[in-house]
């Protein structure tokens, strides 16, 4: 078994939006293939990945570094020895090798990107949904046939009224979604407010609506959202403070008092452990976020969910960032809490397979072999653009 060929592209999303933080006009994000030497049906197994969406392409980063490592390494040294199969530990170490520790984000990504496609192709060799995979080797083996799914939207629009946000949650709520989640903090307190009431409106309770304020605000604009939001009763309040400023995380728990979720903008196992440590998150309350493909992969992931246990934490308090088959995989395979849609936003990485149904909040767990990007007509049509 061998890895013949690692190609990549960067592909603008062209998307009018913004939260908090940042616009996405020139949002870019990177598209892989791993090309394989083993054949099925008459042609090589290609695995696929794309580095999430909402951080910028890789695609420096693989091409002068973590993909010419792999190329050149022994494929012999990338191969299991008791089962012939990829050792995804071992080409882990390949990929990082030479780098100096810190500064994670700087190639988490890249090496990250580039190991989903790797696991896209192990599980297409295999058989088997990647969920499937990755409950086997580090889990029980057993994965739900179902999973709830909550929908990311109220993002801040150009010419938005409340008439308009309204009419999105309602589609949202339409198309079988039970729990709903919007942003804030990109406005003055007292219009955020309104804008959250006006979403709450249509709904049967405040315990259908989340807040993210994309690590948006000051600190202490932070503890003024905490004391004019405390009594909504909302599911959770996501990403209050700067990813690394666990004290003012930690201050905003304590203000707050209700249900706080952040983690995504971790890069590193050590990044992850001081939020533990210093960010006065509560297991069994508290949600804690990953995204997998931005933090070195599903391997990595699989070593947080141990991190995680060490200190108190249960799988169900994690959910992975991303709304897309990637991220689903990795909530069925880990048993996390849940995962997050965004229907139409990222355009071709938005949702999962087209022929996925929403019923109660809830999505079945995917059959097609590997990640099941060949269920995305659209997304399936970018990344065979790589290898034909």
């Amino acid at each position: 078994m061998r890895i013949v060929d690692i190609r990549e592209r960067v592909v603008p999303l062209h998307i009018e939006m913004r939260n908090a933080a940042f616009s996405f006009q020139d949002m870019t994000t990177s598209i892989v293939a791993v090309i394989t030497d083993v054949v099925q049906e008459g042609k090589p197994v290609v695995g696929y990945g794309f580095n999430s969406t909402g951080r910028y392409a890789c695609g420096g980063q693989m091409r002068d570094r973590v993909i010419p490592r792999l190329l050149r390494a022994d494929p012999d040294s990338l191969l299991d020895e008791a089962s012939g199969g990829f050792d995804i530990d071992a080409i882990h170490a390949v990929m990082i090798a030479g780098e100096k520790p810190g500064g994670d984000l700087e190639r988490s990504m890249a090496i990250g990107t580039v190991e989903t496609a790797i696991w896209d192709a192990m599980a297409k060799i295999e058989g088997v949904p990647l969920h499937v995979l990755l409950a086997r080797r580090y889990g029980d083996g057993t994965a739900p046939e179902r999973m709830f799914c909550y929908v990311g939207g109220g993002w801040y629009m150009p010419e938005e009224t409340r008439e308009s946000l309204q009419a999105e949650m309602q589609g949202y709520l339409d198309a079988g979604y039970t729990l709903l989640k919007t942003k804030i903090g990109g406005l003055p307190i007292e219009e955020d407010r309104r804008r959250i009431e006006s979403i709450l409106a249509i709904l049967e309770g405040p315990h259908q609506l989340a807040v993210d304020a994309n690590c948006g605000m000051s600190p202490e604009r932070a503890l003024d959202y905490a004391a004019a939001f405390k009594d909504l009763g909302l599911a959770w309040f996501e990403e209050p403070a700067h990813p690394v400023d666990f004290e003012a995380n930690r201050a905003f728990v304590e203000a707050y008092g209700p249900p706080v979720a952040t983690g995504e903008n971790l890069f590193s196992l050590p990044d992850l452990q001081n939020l533990l440590r210093y960010g006065g998150m509560r297991p069994g309350k508290d949600i804690l976020q990953i995204d997998v493909q931005q933090n070195y992969g599903y391997a990595a992931c699989a070593r947080s969910m141990t991190l995680l246990g060490a200190h108190g934490w249960n799988t169900q308090d994690v959910l992975p960032h991303g709304g897309n088959q990637m991220a689903l995989a990795a909530a069925l395979g880990f048993g996390m809490q849940m995962c997050e849609a965004y229907p139409n936003v990222f355009g071709v990485f938005s949702g999962y397979a087209d022929d996925a149904d929403i019923v109660d909040g809830s999505l079945p767990a995917p059959t097609r072999p590997g990640i099941g990007f060949e269920g995305q007509a659209d997304l399936y049509a970018l990344f065979r653009t790589l290898i034909d």
